[in-house]
């Protein structure tokens, strides 16, 4: 490309939105080191800090979602959109981007209708199974649509649709050989097995109350717990450290190598953990979280159970069937055999190179019929 790129990425609210925004950006920062990147995002929301952090500049809107219940936010909800459309023409017409990309989240809406309306090229990577209202309302505008899921065709143009997978960390995509090394990070005992133990950044509340509640249990099973409890709770669960074979973190910064030591994991079913996990390649329990919008959780979970690539549990059976069910998991090598193969044929490792060659591709298209 002869002139200056110029890209807008949007996508916040929750890291499955941020994250995989800031690994396009870096993709495109590594092919085109003098690209003018910008983030817009929504104001008090983790993407105002986390994108900064990652060192990108962030514009922010007053928008939010609408609550399932009558409150002050949804009253004000018409004037915010009015607000943050005015705003995102604005941003527009004084960045002037070859392209406009959306992660999903409040703000990428008005931000993506009005580059829409300048017949700006705009492109959305959905992470779930089951997309949300943001990018469902955002499809028919939309130039392309890059997914991770199959069957994607029910919520979105067929025509518009590629299947790239999720962006995921570069450094996950040889955890099989750091083994040894993630042993000596977290000073584990390389002859017992280890539940790595992830439910998300902030935790996850069930799940903590689960592990803290099978302590006794998974002793008796000789087995080491790497329990990533979240910020919400670590102060609830950090004394558990002192136990033999229990060590409680807040987050953990090296999940390559907590990957890697893990013998079994017990997650959440988030879209960025899902596709990392399918990277991973290990035999995986998920416990999706009941509490996000659509119960998208347990549908993108049910995509990889489908396929023999992981086993599940909704909150509800927890109580009845967990020892039963990771039981197996840790005393079966077939099982153990059967899930990682399985998962492992899921994973889109080039997911974030092939949604910027999309891009690309869109950018000369529109290059040329200029």
């Amino acid at each position: 490309m002869s002139k200056k790129l110029r890209v807008i990425l949007s996508g916040g609210g929750t890291g499955g939105h941020i994250y995989p925004a800031i690994a396009i950006a870096n993709e495109i920062s590594d092919r085109y080191p003098d690209a003018s990147i910008l983030f817009v995002g929504a104001k008090d929301r983790m993407e105002m800090q986390k994108v900064p952090q990652a060192g990108y500049e962030i514009v922010g809107l007053w928008i939010s979602g609408i609550q399932r219940k009558l409150t002050l936010s949804n009253l004000l909800f018409p004037i915010k959109l009015l607000s943050s459309l005015w705003k995102s023409r604005k941003i527009i017409k004084r960045f002037n981007p070859d392209v406009v990309i959306g992660t999903g989240g409040f703000a990428s809406g008005p931000l993506l209708k009005m580059a829409n309306s300048r017949k700006i090229p705009t492109v959305l990577q959905e992470q779930n199974s089951f997309p949300g209202i943001t990018n469902k309302w955002l499809s028919k505008g939309a130039h392309k649509i890059c997914v991770a899921y199959d069957n994607m065709e029910k919520f979105f143009p067929k025509s518009k649709i590629i299947k790239t997978g999720n962006p995921v960390r570069q450094d996950l995509l040889k955890t099989e050989e750091k083994r040894d090394q993630a042993i000596t990070k977290y000073a584990l005992d390389p002859e017992k097995k280890t539940v790595l133990i992830i439910g998300g950044s902030l935790g996850a509340r069930r799940v903590n109350q689960l592990i803290e509640k099978e302590l006794g249990f998974f002793a008796g099973k000789e087995v080491q717990l790497l329990w990533q409890c979240g910020k919400l709770y670590y102060s609830d669960y950090k004394g558990y450290t002192d136990q033999k074979d229990v060590q409680v973190h807040e987050f953990l910064d090296t999940m390559d190598l907590a990957y890697a030591a893990a013998d079994i994991i017990i997650s959440r079913a988030g879209a960025s953990s899902v596709s990392e996990l399918c990277i991973a390649a290990k035999p995986t329990l998920f416990i999706p979280s009941p509490n996000v919008a659509e119960d998208h959780q347990t549908k993108n979970a049910k995509a990889i159970v489908d396929k023999d690539g992981a086993v599940m549990l909704k909150e509800s059976e927890l109580d009845n069937k967990f020892q039963d069910t990771i039981s197996e998991l840790l005393d079966s090598e077939d099982v153990q055999i059967k899930l990682s193969e399985g998962i492992k044929k899921l994973a889109l490792p080039n997911a974030t190179s092939d949604i910027v060659d999309e891009i690309e591709k869109l950018i000369q298209n529109r290059a040329v019929r200029n």
